[in-house]
């Protein structure tokens, strides 16, 4: 099964790496992005810039949401809220997105970004309303 999120424009632009969906993934609503980043991405003060983490956990979360639609569904992220807890210079980001609760219009979705360590960099959640 294809996965539209995978080859979105904003992925190519970034430079996420969507993992591939496993059957699991798209049945509870999971998905893991990736991110290399360096200093094209820094904001003035030599640091990855706050709006790139919240694309990444927003796409994470976007993904898992989206892996759960049915055929013909589409969605929107209708907030997203961020936690920023250590700054990253040059690392490879892992954003782990879960989908927490799913009604017929309304899901709730987090995130969890690591850095190639371990060390937890931010938090995220979201709400996503299917169209």
């Amino acid at each position: 099964m294809s996965d539209r999120f995978t080859e979105a424009p904003i992925s190519q632009l970034i430079g996420f790496h969507v993992h591939p969906a496993t059957e699991e993934d798209r049945t509870v609503g999971r998905a893991t992005v990736e991110l290399a980043v360096d200093m094209r991405l820094h904001n003035p003060m030599g640091r990855v810039h706050g709006g790139v983490l919240a694309a990444l956990a927003d796409a994470a979360m976007g993904i898992a949401f989206g892996r759960t639609l049915d055929e013909g569904q589409d969605f929107s992220t209708v907030d997203l809220h961020i936690h920023f807890m250590r700054p990253v210079v040059s690392k490879r980001l892992i954003a782990s997105g879960k989908l927490i609760q799913r009604g017929l219009r309304i899901g709730f979705v987090e995130c969890q970004i690591h850095d190639d360590r371990g060390r937890h960099i931010c938090a995220s959640s979201c709400s996503c309303t299917v169209l």
